[in-house]
């Protein structure tokens, strides 16, 4: 047998020697992970205490599914409304183009009306990608079309494979790396898309086919990109959990084991167990260059890791937004609502309503001393949303001028004080509700209807 070559790692500068040589492992049976996915009870998250080292990248970036994954679950959206957001994802990703690529399906006109739409554009980032089946007639609409590159869905659990394709792995894979041929032949860099791969025999399957693909990459010196799909959402992000569960140990094994460089790793996460952003960033500093995300988290049942949380996340590790522009996450909230009609729930992080709101009376004195005591930063500034205090019977003619001031976003001149009828008036209706036996805070709908009247009655427009 041929001895495995010793490589510089650039990541420790030490010289490596990676003594494993993984094989396709061809079995009569699928494997399932009954041990870890009873199915009859809930899923069992095991350790073997083996821990890997963290290896985030040089550069890391966002790629978008909206107009892919996001639309699986969703009433399809206009070609207008797509060009909009993909617009707003282009001055979102800024001038260092942070969100690298967006995907698109190609089956409808309108689709591929949307896709034409945002080539015209000519943007450097977003990246115009595509997402088709795995056959020949879609890969001459990708070229047709002129896009260089395109997700093909290669499934990559036994559940997959035995039950849904109906192939043993040898035959899985045989097909699986005759179409990523087919689309390399077309000149078209291939995006293999492993579904399931949370619950699939890494060592046995994943990485003997990563190792085929790479060869393929070598063949025709067209990039492969390996897409690691955590379907299910049962990756978890704990150190020395077992593999097919362990983000960190796909992540690991996908670069040493099979040879899958960094900037050609991105992980898509999905949120049934709450995991999608954790386990995304865990991709990233563990050797993902690569996160793919749906704006709001929107996608196939729970959704996917949102969009605009890896933005933030993505600040936190690099501590710099990198050009990068979050204002545009309220405009794109704004518009999606106002526009789209969808009703983002309020207290979603960055983007709801309530998210920046202080409704405990408490919370609220604290609030109004000195807003970094209950704000998570500086909304106003990054945002372009000022922090809110909710009205309840301790605030006083300050707090409702506060709230007043905050919500219609009333500035010098335009101002409200605590002196003015307006707030008196308001303060007289607040105090009404608690004296009747009322122990909740007041609602801003509720505001808002109140001040339109006394508004009407004093003749007065807020801006």
């Amino acid at each position: 047998m041929e001895n495995p070559e010793v490589k510089m790692n650039a990541q420790t500068n030490l010289l490596q020697l990676e003594e494993h040589l993984y094989h396709l492992v061809d079995v009569d049976e699928p494997n399932t992970f009954r041990n870890l996915f009873p199915y009859s009870e809930v899923p069992k998250i095991a350790f073997n205490d083996r821990i890997v080292p963290h290896s985030m990248p040089d550069n890391i970036w966002i790629t978008d599914t909206t107009f892919r994954d996001g639309q699986q679950s969703r009433a399809p959206y206009t070609t207008e409304q797509i060009v909009k957001m993909f617009d707003y994802f282009h001055e979102l990703g800024g001038e260092n183009g942070i969100i690298r690529q967006s995907e698109f399906f190609l089956y409808s006109k309108k689709d591929r009306d949307a896709v034409y739409k945002c080539m015209e554009r000519g943007y450097k980032f977003p990246e115009v990608t595509s997402w088709i089946r795995a056959n020949k007639k879609d890969f001459e609409l990708v070229k047709d079309i002129g896009l260089k590159e395109t997700g093909i869905l290669v499934s990559c659990s036994d559940y997959h494979i035995f039950y849904k394709m109906k192939m043993t792995r040898r035959e899985c894979m045989d097909h699986y790396l005759s179409i990523v041929r087919e689309c390399l032949e077309t000149g078209i860099s291939a995006r293999c898309h492993l579904e399931d791969i949370t619950r699939s025999d890494i060592h046995g399957f994943v990485i003997p086919f990563c190792l085929e693909l790479m060869k393929l990459q070598e063949e025709y010196k067209i990039p492969v990109k390996i897409r690691a799909c955590d379907t299910m959402g049962y990756g978890v992000n704990f150190p020395g959990a077992v593999i097919p569960r362990s983000v960190q140990g796909i992540i690991y094994g996908l670069r040493e084991h099979g040879g899958v460089p960094s900037e050609q790793i991105e992980w898509h996460g999905h949120n049934d167990f709450y995991k999608a952003v954790s386990n995304s960033t865990t991709a990233w500093l563990y050797g993902a260059s690569g996160i793919n995300c749906s704006l709001f988290g929107i996608g196939e049942r729970t959704g996917n890791t949102p969009l605009e949380a890896m933005v933030f996340e993505y600040a936190q590790l690099k501590g710099s937004f990198d050009g990068m522009k979050p204002q545009v996450i309220t405009e794109l909230a704004e518009y999606y609502q106002k526009e789209i009609g969808y009703k983002i729930p309020s207290r979603t992080p960055f983007v709801g309503s309530a998210f920046n709101v202080t409704r405990a009376g408490i919370h609220a004195d604290g609030l109004l001393k000195n807003e970094e005591i209950y704000n998570i930063f500086d909304t106003d500034k990054i945002l372009n949303r000022p922090v809110l205090v909710a009205v309840s019977n301790t605030s006083g003619l300050a707090g409702v001028a506060h709230w007043i001031n905050t919500y219609y976003k009333l500035k010098g001149e335009n101002a409200v004080d605590k002196q003015s009828e307006l707030v008196t008036r308001v303060k007289v209706w607040v105090d009404e509700q608690y004296d009747e036996g009322r122990v909740t805070v007041i609602t801003d709908s509720e505001l808002v209807n109140v001040i339109s009247k006394i508004c009407e009655e004093l003749e007065i427009t807020l801006k």
